[in-house]
């Protein structure tokens, strides 16, 4: 004989709304502590709670809730990842200046993302939702969801912070690297990545993180380390790669406090790290300043990173780092950066700056699948709401 929560799950797909309304709300409860509820009958639950993602918004937002906190068992995890059907709807909505449960599309993804099969939305082609976008293309609209809509600029209920996570977790995997990386054509040759590393300074904390975390996963892909080290030079006359990302400043910005610099120190420095306010702060998070120091070691495995952070002096800025974070992870990164960008090439007389940093640890360590759990193994974690 069922219990009474059992029966409780089967009234998601029952007729009448205000009952499909209150088993979503009182359900939201459970999906935190009885996942087996949401498997019974081959999934039949979490079918139903698909469809409702389509239900009207109360109904909806619940879904969507109970879905999160759900998709971290694998098996209900494919079920999301691999329905085309079930992706479509989720892109339609996320995408409509109306949807008022788009923050919770966008923590849902950055979930499903964690499968290797919603990789494809890289490759996927869909109406276009004009007040958005003008690409057919679904990672496109999703940049613009979260370029054109930070702070509640499209869609006055969604911030689409979390697609923040949704893009690191992509970057893992190759073909994710790929696109950030990669000029689009049909974009007006415009790198995806530089629309994201503007907010590695941004108030949202999620947003810091997760552009932090795609941005080291790009550095993995050693045949762009040019690409992002340059400065942008749109000039077609000029031998490729003839556009940059001109990532290091928001690299390094947020590494940065009020310090100043000699003028030695300072020549060759890139004109945005210069004459900074009296009152700029670092970072407060010393886990994205790691991230940050990561990738300038990651970059700084081609010949191309070491050379351009060299001449931008990249030193001193790490140095000043070093000096004022009194946190060991930090400083370790420090000293790991100034060991390689420092040290002589291959026929040169090695040469660390006096005052530099003790000797290097270990590498920049490995692709950061992001979620926001900080007690869970980082590749293991995931969005949960209550």
């Amino acid at each position: 004989m069922p219990t009474e929560l059992e029966e409780l799950v089967e009234f998601l797909h029952h007729g009448n709304t205000q009952i499909r309304q209150v088993a979503a709300e009182h359900l939201v409860g459970y999906s935190q502590a009885d996942l087996p509820l949401f498997k019974r009958n081959q999934l039949e639950p979490v079918k139903d709670l698909k469809l409702l993602v389509k239900d009207y918004a109360p109904i909806a937002k619940n879904a969507l809730t109970i879905l999160i906190n759900i998709s971290h068992d694998g098996e209900v995890l494919k079920s999301l990842a691999n329905d085309d059907a079930f992706l479509e709807t989720l892109l339609s909505r996320i995408t409509s200046k109306k949807e008022v449960g788009a923050n919770e599309i966008a923590m849902l993804l950055a979930n499903m993302a964690k499968d290797d099969s919603l990789q494809r939305v890289l490759e996927l082609k869909r109406d276009v939702p004009k007040e958005l976008s003008k690409s057919e293309w679904a990672m496109d609209q999703l940049m613009d969801c979260f370029v054109k809509g930070a702070e509640g600029a499209y869609n006055k209920d969604a911030d689409y912070n979390y697609l923040a996570y949704f893009f690191a977790d992509l970057s893992k995997f190759p073909k994710g690297r790929e696109y950030m990386t990669t000029p689009q054509t049909h974009d007006s040759d415009i790198i995806p990545l530089t629309k994201l590393q503007v907010f590695t300074s941004h108030e949202s904390h999620i947003r810091r993180l997760g552009v932090a975390s795609t941005i080291k996963n790009c550095a993995f892909h050693v045949p762009a380390h040019q690409t992002l080290v340059s400065n942008l030079n749109p000039d077609p006359t000029l031998p490729p790669p003839h556009i940059g990302a001109n990532i290091l400043p928001y690299l390094l910005l947020p590494l940065m406090g009020p310090e100043e610099y000699s003028d030695e120190d300072t020549e060759g420095m890139l004109d945005e790290l210069q004459l900074l306010e009296p009152d700029k702060e670092r970072e407060s998070d010393v886990e994205i300043m790691k991230t940050h120091l990561e990738t300038l070691l990651l970059l700084s495995t081609s010949l191309e990173g070491r050379t351009v952070m060299r001449q931008v002096k990249v030193y001193p800025i790490i140095r000043e780092c070093h000096l004022h974070v009194e946190d060991e992870g930090v400083r370790e990164a420090c000293d790991r950066v100034v060991q390689i960008i420092m040290r002589k090439e291959e026929g040169e007389e090695e040469e660390i700056p006096e005052g530099a940093m003790a000797e290097a640890g270990a590498g920049a360590g490995k692709m950061v699948a992001l979620r926001p759990d900080e007690e869970e193994d980082e590749d293991e974690k995931l969005v949960e709401i209550c």
